[in-house]
């Protein structure tokens, strides 16, 4: 009697369905096998398809509004990168991505050819074997447009879920196994021994005469200086450069009293000195003089703050030529973060800025305010969306994305979806370099790219249900091992690729090929591999811009085959 009025209340009330869907979805998804987990998309697929045997009806309306705004979040993330390896150094690594990600495509064409895939199957096949769920969205506009009836229109659709459930567990498995196992042997050689002579060629040059390889750890002490000649004697700026490491004098107290400087105050015997730095390299001022309990030298107002770089100047600049800047004074680096997934990268000597690159930086509010005035813009923490930006940005691309352009009788669009991704592209870009654009805060954004996907998904789970196990005897086996074939070749060949036509170094090859596939997780088995993050150095311009096109192919893969 309980189940039967728990299905009676879900038909009725659909959007319950939805959340019971999302919260089955996501507990199924952070389930972990070893050291696997299907995800949150696809647990919450398979949730959608169990409670869609309840034959729950869901107005197409609810998953195209969540999509919308899924794509433009996609678009608004990877915008920076994208414009970045479309225009600057990174273009040898955004061709790659073009012609990885073109390859993915064929290779779907081709098992869909052999196998006699409608646009439908074909369509799962891909966002499956390329673990691309963006791509259905456009694809399921694309049939809707196709000119097919709604009948064939619909057996389409719900072949889509079936191909994606069968093949996203190899191309997810798949994947991170043959870049993280097989990728090193294709290549010949020893990933770790290969990341950690990049990491020595990246600081092959000293920040400030040191060999250390990131700028964190940040403390201050207070010191009383003893003798003449070690410290004493010398100016701030001399005194500061005399241990060989990023060390700063942020107080100077002198007869008892704290008095201002600059980098050309001479220090004397019996000044007391705030200094901040490393705690290794704080060892080289206890040697010379004798730490001192004074509290009010030492409280210095000291923030830690994300700095989005917006500075032209600084883009392709690199950490070593930064250090000496006068704003760099006093400040250290935390992490730097790049690309819509926000992976971490080294933190050397030589690493290079991209503008769009969020830093994580920590120093005293003078400092810290020195470098947001001369590198871009502090993302403190806020919760106010501007909903002009996200709104206005998602009607206009929409708007654009849906104008029709007849090519030999076929009508071919972008849909309101396609124009969406391209708007946040655009306004993504727009606002790494002109912050005022408006603010989009990091949850924000998690919540238009992680729920607006996942509803969308649940919704098709939902309405696909009734059919799926019926789909799932037709399609067989053999869409399994078509999907094995559709990510396995394009990742036996990626890795090929990178060494003999673009000279990639073989620290960051395999992250390049992880990238051009979309594949946070690969990258993240590569790195365990590598023992290393060097590899995410390759990993987010070919993300940005293979991202955008494998969503793409959803749109190519009906046009090739709805005829």
């Amino acid at each position: 009697m309980t189940m039967h009025w728990i299905a009676e209340t879900l038909r009725a009330s659909p959007d319950l369905a939805i959340f019971l869907t999302l919260a089955i979805g996501f507990w199924v998804g952070s389930l972990k096998f070893g050291s696997f987990s299907l995800g949150a998309v696809t647990g919450t697929l398979l949730a959608g398809v169990l409670v869609g045997q309840l034959g729950i009806v869901i107005s197409p309306q609810v998953k195209s509004v969540f999509f919308i705004m899924f794509l433009f979040a996609v678009g608004f993330g990877v915008g920076p990168q994208f414009v970045r390896g479309i225009a600057n150094d990174g273009l040898p690594q955004a061709i790659f991505a073009v012609i990885i990600s073109s390859l993915c495509l064929i290779c779907v064409y081709v098992a869909a050819i052999v196998s006699g895939y409608g646009p439908g199957m074909a369509e799962g096949l891909l966002a499956g074997s390329q673990t691309i769920s963006a791509s259905i969205g456009l694809a399921t506009d694309a049939i809707n447009r196709s000119g097919l009836t709604e009948g064939q229109a619909q057996a389409e659709l719900n072949a889509i879920p079936v191909a994606y459930a069968v093949t996203y567990l190899f191309g997810t498995v798949g994947t991170g196994w043959i870049l993280a196992f097989l990728g090193p042997k294709l290549l010949r050689i020893n990933l770790a021994d290969e990341c950690a002579r990049y990491e020595r060629d990246m600081n092959i040059r000293s920040v400030n005469g040191s060999t250390e390889s990131a700028w964190h750890n940040y403390i201050v002490r207070a010191y009383k200086i003893k003798t003449e000649g070690l410290i004493a004697g010398k100016t701030v700026a001399e005194a500061e450069h005399s241990a060989n490491a990023r060390i700063f004098l942020e107080n100077l107290r002198r007869n008892n009293k704290i008095i201002p400087f600059d980098q050309t105050t001479v220090l004397h015997v019996g000044d007391h000195v705030a200094v901040s730095g490393p705690h290794d390299a704080l060892v080289y001022w206890s040697n010379h003089a004798e730490e001192v309990a004074d509290q009010e030298l030492i409280e210095i107002p000291v923030e830690t703050v994300d700095v989005v770089v917006t500075s032209k100047k600084l883009n392709g600049q690199r950490l070593i030529d930064l250090a000496t800047a006068p704003y760099a004074r006093g400040i250290y680096i935390n992490t730097i973060r790049r690309g819509s997934m926000n992976v971490d990268i080294p933190v050397l000597s030589q690493t290079a800025l991209n503008r769009g690159d969020i830093i994580n930086i920590t120093g005293s509010r003078r400092h810290v305010a020195e470098v947001v005035s001369n590198v871009g813009y502090a993302d403190r923490p806020t919760d106010v969306t501007s909903m002009v930006l996200v709104g206005g940005g998602i009607f206009v691309g929409g708007l654009l994305g849906s104008l029709v352009l007849p090519i030999a009788g076929i009508p071919i669009t972008l849909s309101s979806s396609g124009g969406a991704l391209i708007a946040g592209l655009i306004l993504g870009w727009l606002r790494s370099v002109t912050p005022k654009l408006g603010s989009v805060p990091a949850a924000s954004v998690w919540f238009m790219n992680t729920v607006g996907l996942n509803i969308f998904i649940a919704v098709v789970g939902i309405s696909a249900g009734p059919t799926f196990i019926k789909g799932l005897q037709e399609a067989g086996v053999s869409v399994f091992f078509w999907g094995v074939f559709a990510s396995a070749v394009p990742m036996l060949l990626a890795p090929l690729i990178g060494k003999y036509i673009f000279r990639f170094d073989p620290a960051i090859n395999l992250g390049c090929c992880g990238g051009a596939r979309t594949s946070t997780a690969s990258v993240a088995m590569v790195a365990d591999v590598a023992k290393s993050n060097v590899p995410m150095l390759g990993y987010t311009v070919p993300y940005a811009v293979s991202n955008t096109l494998l969503t793409m192919w959803g749109l190519v893969i009906v046009l090739l085959l709805a005829r």
